[in-house]
């Protein structure tokens, strides 16, 4: 494999041998472990087994010689295993997205369209080892392991630059981007008529540009770009999908093997065994091919002639042993959900009125899995993060789980009194995490609403206080509505100043929490909630 290090020797100067190099690293790319066992592994997600698919029953003649078998069944049975694991661990970890504590984080990557890109390059790291994140400006692409060659350093291991590469059909032209430092460039390579399995002389597409680009466009001279900059690090990140560094296919594949085989093998047995199975007496001259073709005449056609002096032939039936092979399967289902430590949903469901302490413990091992897989993750968002600028910031995830609900909200309920509103809607199973702010701000709203109420009772002015003066006892009234000014740039109306008061006063008070007064500070007077909590720590 080609490393960072050969791409700095390449002359800068000399188009030939930089063709030369590129071609060269998407060859040695093809041919590496890492490549090949992610090629195979993504055809087991897609539910095409090599093995099974590849699978040829023989038949030998009387030489020794063998032989395809084109008269028996041949039923060919891929299971969904590989799918299933990869499919759950990456929707227990990131189905409901990552959040940040900063609102404006994730619109640096794209807003929601950042969970949906996260979600796939985690589910190509899970089948193919690694991927990749692409930081592109103001969201993230994806990269896969079969299009992209990696350029690491030969002593920190660090990725420094990269190709991705792709190619239609072998008919069509191999495109690819060398992506560095200091910029990308495209390259083509067209294929040559007089020979179709050749390619033609490399040559650029596109010169060498920034990643970050300021443009003009005007009716005289098109689109024109006026400047360029780069990011301080190279912007494309792995995301492994375990620390291992290796397919999660690794270690299961024997076993799903085994599984298709005997499954598929039973189905043929069974379709073979719909007939009635023949001995034929005084006939050794017959070898498999001459006995396939006497079954296929009496599946055929019913009736067969027995040609040769003192041959007879006995029909008899075969009972199939079924309980072995049903017993062979269950085993090995057992033991590729444990090895996958994977959560067996059947298990749960086959338990009837199951409890919550049960289903809990039956993710024991799928959360023992996660914890290794959002390390990765963690890593691979941190990196972007540092790209983006932004440095204190950091991703919480929102694993999906199936729960006994009644139990869970009765549990979470009774708790109530000690928690506040945001903490007992976060553990409540069957309200989405996207749902929580609009709760709460309809909860702010109302709550808002009704201290306005309360101001008009106590008859504030149009200043914020009461005709009799202050109407906080709790609070430095002054230096509270200088402080929201400040932080909000302007001036407050009196109904704005009326409400801020009566928040904090309630909130010094203890009969709000932080985060509730933070949140009707935020809808009352019109900021955001980082500006609303200057205000409430600042009293």
């Amino acid at each position: 494999m080609k490393f960072y290090e050969d791409l700095l020797r390449v002359p800068q100067d000399d188009e030939e041998a930089l063709f030369d190099f590129i071609l060269s690293a998407i060859f040695e790319h093809k041919n590496s472990p890492l490549y090949k066992e992610a090629v195979i592994a993504y055809e087991y997600f897609k539910k095409r087994n090599v093995t099974i698919t590849q699978y040829q029953k023989l038949l030998y003649t009387l030489a020794g010689d063998a032989v395809p078998d084109n008269y028996s069944a041949n039923f060919k049975f891929c299971n969904a295993f590989f799918p299933i694991f990869v499919k759950q661990e990456n929707s227990f970890l990131l189905g409901n997205g990552v959040t940040f504590n900063n609102d404006g984080t994730k619109d640096a990557f794209g807003g929601d369209d950042f969970d949906n890109q996260l979600y796939v390059a985690g589910e190509s790291a899970l089948w193919g080892a690694v991927s990749f994140l692409f930081f592109n400006l103001d969201h993230v692409d994806v990269f896969k392991i079969d299009e992209f060659v990696p350029l690491i350093g030969e002593e920190d291991g660090a990725l420094h630059a990269g190709i991705r590469f792709w190619q239609i059909d072998s008919q069509r032209p191999l495109r690819a981007t060398l992506y560095e430092l200091d910029g990308y460039t495209e390259f083509i390579w067209d294929i040559d008529k007089d020979n179709r399995d050749q390619l033609k002389k490399g040559r650029i597409l596109k010169e060498k540009q920034a990643y970050q680009q300021t443009v003009g466009v005007s009716v005289a001279d098109g689109v024109e770009i006026l400047d360029g900059k780069n990011y301080p690090s190279f912007p494309i990140v792995p995301l492994w999908g375990n620390r291992e560094h290796q397919s999660e296919l690794t270690g299961l594949r024997e076993k799903i093997d085994g599984y298709d085989l005997i499954q598929s093998g039973f189905a043929n047995d069974l379709d073979d065994a719909s007939q009635i199975y023949w001995i034929i007496n005084n006939a050794g001259g017959m070898d498999d091919i001459d006995l396939a073709k006497f079954i296929d005449q009496i599946k055929r056609v019913h009736a067969a002639v027995v040609e040769d002096d003192g041959a007879k032939a006995e029909a008899h039936t075969l009972e199939l042993p079924y309980e072995a092979r049903k017993a062979g399967l269950q085993d090995l289902r057992d033991s590729l959900y444990r090895d996958a430590m994977a959560l067996d949903t059947d298990k749960i469901s086959a338990g009837g009125n199951v409890t919550a302490t049960a289903i809990e413990s039956s993710y024991e091992n799928l959360e023992l899995k996660c914890d290794g897989y959002e390390y990765c993750v963690t890593e691979a968002i941190k990196a972007l993060l540092t790209l983006a600028g932004i440095e204190d910031d950091a991703p919480t995830y929102h694993r999906r789980k199936t729960t006994n609900q009644p139990e869970i909200t009765q549990m979470v309920l009774s708790a109530g009194e000690y928690l506040d509103d945001e903490t007992i809607l976060k553990h409540i199973p069957f309200i989405n995490i996207d749902e929580i702010d609009e709760i709460l701000e309809r909860k702010d709203s109302e709550e808002a609403g009704r201290f306005e109420d309360e101001g008009s009772n106590v008859g504030i002015n149009g200043e914020g206080t009461t005709e009799n003066g202050d109407i906080t006892d709790n609070i430095n009234e002054d230096k509270v509505v200088d402080t929201a000014e400040d932080v909000k740039g302007e001036p407050l109306n009196g109904i704005q100043m009326q409400s801020l008061l009566l928040v904090m006063d309630k909130f010094a008070d203890g009969k709000l929490s932080e985060q509730q007064a933070i949140n009707m500070i935020a809808t009352a007077i019109g900021i955001s909630k980082d500006k609303a909590r200057e205000i409430v720590q600042g009293l």
